[in-house]
């Protein structure tokens, strides 16, 4: 019974990945370098692969989510994938990003954590 939760993090760490692939994905620069530049340039290329990563990422993150599915159920693995995907966005912009937070970012992040916790603990057997 531990490996659908194994997919259902792994789907939560692919839906951050894939949020944070947003940011670098460009479909106008994508057009304007394919106008441009010749077809297998870098430019094109660079572009290019900014959108099958989003792709391959958001693929990857529903193939997870869909394993771990059939073992766990949807509601608990919905709200299980969709907060900690926002735990670790979150996580993700206070390290990596180095964004300001405050205590009460934290707060409610571990209500959160409690939520899913109470949901996993309270389900029927």
């Amino acid at each position: 019974m531990l490996k659908p939760w194994i997919y259902l993090l792994l789907a939560s760490g692919l839906e951050a990945a894939w949020t944070y692939s947003l940011r670098k994905l460009n479909i106008s620069a994508l057009k304007t370098a394919i106008v441009e530049n010749p077809l297998f340039s870098a430019a094109v290329g660079v572009e290019f692969g900014y959108l099958m990563t989003y792709l391959a990422l958001g693929g990857a993150n529903i193939y997870f989510l869909s394993l771990s599915m059939k073992s766990i159920p949807m509601t608990i693995a919905i709200a299980t994938w969709t907060s900690v995907s926002l735990i670790l966005i979150k996580m993700c912009d206070i390290f990596i990003l180095k964004n300001p937070t405050n205590i009460y970012e934290f707060f409610f992040l571990a209500l959160i954590i409690v939520g899913i916790v109470g949901l996993k603990y309270s389900a029927p057997a």
